[in-house]
């Protein structure tokens, strides 16, 4: 019998060899042990958070929630794109959104992706999941009319806990079109008097300077004095010093349309002053102001034009002079603001 010679191994190739196996995510521990399972929900959730921004996971979490306590205990792989879709049906039809539940539907779609993504990533499943987000319905919002917006106004001055709050949202929205992110990141050292400048810090990490009214940074630089904001914190905030969240924005309106029921009915948000900020703008002053107005950027529309056409700072402040009826320090020799 013939036997076995035992060579020893190349240092070469063992080396050779370990990069290959780390590069394809092996370790020579897997070679030893049988394929690992496919981790579940109820593992891969938690871990995902820990990646997401507050932006994105305050979008995700609801959706996360829900499929964690639905599946907690399954393998990812143990749900078919079927299964997703069925859950997705389900989740717009519960849904008491202004558009039938299909903003609820892409954020549920949106969330699954972003999770199976984390997954690939991380070599846990293959892909095999090829969810496609819904076309996004037209938006319903229109301008809200001058009469309409100024029954608005009166009734958040007359009503609710915090009128002098409310109605510094509603001006500071009107004048700006800024988003709702933007209001609630704008913090003291954001205001700059001299100019009647704001730097908004809205989504996609995009910090933009908005002229403001003479009149609206009195009251913002009044508020922030008088609610004692720490300069590098929040601004807005109420009576008890603790910031606003969201939720102001949902009570308000939601007090509104107790009052005024067509805006309940229309289902009346924040981002109607918007919508109705730069359409005027737009109507007024053209296509290339109304834009800079109102944040919109390049990079997210096909037409090479808009790289070239472009407006500026002081066309900006023209267009909100006109709008608020106050000469602007950009356009005048006006003195800074101050208390």
């Amino acid at each position: 019998m013939t036997p076995t010679i035992h060579t020893a191994a190349d240092p070469a190739a063992i080396d050779a060899t370990r990069i290959l196996l780390s590069q394809i995510g092996i370790t020579a521990t897997d070679l030893l042990t049988d394929t690992p399972a496919v981790p579940t929900f109820g593992y891969v959730i938690p871990k995902l958070r820990a990646t997401l921004t507050p932006g994105t996971l305050r979008t995700y979490n609801t959706h996360l929630n829900h499929l964690e306590n639905t599946w907690h205990n399954q393998p990812l792989d143990a749900i078919s794109k079927a299964d997703l879709d069925e859950k997705a049906r389900a989740v717009q039809a519960c849904s008491r959104g202004s558009r039938n539940g299909a903003s609820a539907r892409e954020h549920f779609i949106s969330t699954a992706r972003c999770l199976y993504r984390y997954a690939e990533d991380n070599n846990w499943i293959h892909p095999t999941r090829n969810l496609a987000i819904p076309t996004r319905p037209p938006s319903h919002r229109q301008a809200i009319s001058s009469p309409c917006l100024a029954e608005i106004c009166q009734v958040a001055a007359l009503t609710g806990n915090d009128p002098e709050l409310d109605t510094l949202l509603l001006r500071l929205h009107t004048e700006t079109a800024c988003r709702r992110v933007g209001a609630l990141r704008l913090r003291p050292c954001d205001l700059e008097p001299h100019h009647c400048l704001i730097l908004l810090r809205e989504k996609e990490g995009i910090d933009r300077w908005q002229p403001v009214s003479p009149t609206l940074m009195r009251h913002l630089l009044r508020h922030a004095q008088q609610r004692h904001s720490p300069p590098n914190e929040q601004l807005l905030r109420y009576r008890n010093r603790k910031p606003i969240t969201a939720r102001r924005y949902d009570h308000l309106w939601a007090r509104i349309g107790q009052h005024l029921p067509w805006v309940a009915t229309q289902h009346i948000t924040t981002h109607w002053l918007r919508h109705t900020t730069f359409t005027w703008v737009e109507r007024t002053f053209g296509y290339a102001t109304a834009r800079t107005y109102a944040g919109h950027h390049t990079r997210k529309t096909h037409d090479t034009t808009a790289t070239y056409v472009k407006a500026n700072l002081h066309e900006i402040a023209a267009a909100l002079s006109a709008l608020t009826q106050e000469p602007h320090p950009l356009l005048t020799n006006q003195p800074p603001i101050t208390l």
